[in-house]
């Protein structure tokens, strides 16, 4: 049985400026119907990467590959507008003086007006807004605008979507419904999606698969549970959330810290480590308030923190402890409102099976 083909297939894309990489030997494949987040840092290739794709941006190496046929390398190159592939940006840019559904229709290079009529009437149903079809851009909300946006970005019918940065004008009472609403129809339409942000809840909100993108490479690629619970190193896990860290040196495979020991297997003896962990996944023990540490059968030693901070956010509590063991700030998370007084002492215990070793960098 023979493999399935990309809908997109990019092979050791290079792009340079000035002698320095912006876009180091990057690979991806998408399938019909996947959704892929290029998630990253401002500045590390995300959109470099999509231009090339787009056609817009030659590559210095590497090859472009559309349901298996080559559309460019760096001497065969299909136009921009003949590589069917939809473009969708944070500066949507309407045209003001063309009505919704010229807008719509734009990029309708074939049809009758009859046919091309129907697939602008077809679209502005989808998105809710065929009672707008002869009005103007100035006459809509921004949310309104992005989905005429994306309504003529799907007229063509592309067979892969390209997305850079596309809800980050949006405010947060708009944009989750209309991410939401975009996902539903691109994944209708089996198109392929390739979305640049540097958003990770947008990433794990929309992606089948992330692609985590740092200095031009990606480092790190699987579906968002894995890229999130896997992470590659300590970047990586603070790219996430926040994140806190001991450091500690190896003996015996072990590293042993002021919350018990920690296992670093395949760790040779002498080398110092970085224990990374989530705020979420620090407990406090109420029990043993005022009564000094204890061991825990699943959580190591309990270690003393005094509570310098403590702020409510929404759906959990933010709470910042200055530790005995060396002043260093820890931060915890808690559901609901959690709120203790600065100055009050408290023992916390780590979760060993969410935590991550990591040999030190350098």
């Amino acid at each position: 049985m023979t493999a399935p083909i990309p809908r997109l297939e990019i092979k050791n894309l290079k792009r340079a400026y000035d002698g320095r990489a912006v876009v180091d030997d990057v690979s991806l494949q998408i399938m019909p119907g996947q959704v892929t987040c290029l998630l990253g840092p401002s500045g590390c290739g995300k959109s470099t990467t999509l231009r090339m794709i787009a056609g817009v941006e030659m590559q210095d190496s590497g090859t472009i590959h559309v349901d298996g046929a080559l559309i460019c390398d760096t001497v065969f190159r299909i136009p921009p507008e003949r590589r069917e592939i939809g473009l969708m940006f944070q500066d949507f840019a309407l045209f003001p003086h063309l009505s919704v559904a010229d807008n719509v229709a734009f990029g309708l290079k074939t049809g009758t007006r009859g046919e091309k009529r129907a697939r602008v009437q077809e679209l502005l149903e989808r998105v809710d807004l065929a009672r707008f079809i002869d009005g103007y851009p100035h006459q809509l909300s921004g949310g309104e605008q992005q989905r005429v946006a994306l309504a003529r970005a799907l007229a063509p019918r592309p067979r892969i979507m390209l997305m850079d940065e596309p809800f980050s004008g949006l405010d947060n009472r708009l944009r989750d419904g209309i991410r939401d609403e975009t996902l539903s129809i691109l994944k209708e339409e089996d198109t392929a999606v390739l979305l640049v942000t540097h958003e990770p809840d947008e990433a794990m909100r929309m992606a089948d698969e992330i692609a985590l993108m740092r200095d031009g490479k990606i480092v790190q690629q699987g579906a968002p549970y894995n890229v999130y619970t896997r992470p590659l190193d300590r970047a990586s896990v603070a790219f996430f959330s926040d994140a806190n860290v001991l450091r500690a040196e190896v003996s015996g495979a072990l590293a042993m810290t002021p919350f018990g020991r920690f296992l670093a297997p395949g760790v040779p003896n002498g080398t110092t480590v970085n224990i990374v962990f989530r705020p979420q996944h620090v407990r406090i023990d109420f029990d043993r308030a005022g009564k000094g540490p204890m061991p825990t059968a699943s959580d190591g030693t309990a270690a003393r923190g005094v509570v310098a901070r403590a702020r409510f956010m929404g759906n959990e509590s933010l709470v910042e402890f200055r530790m005995d063991h060396d002043g260093s700030i820890l931060k915890a998370t808690v559901p609901n409102v959690f709120l203790p007084q600065p100055g009050s002492v408290m023992w916390l215990t780590i979760r060993r099976d969410r935590c991550f070793v990591f040999p030190m960098e350098g």
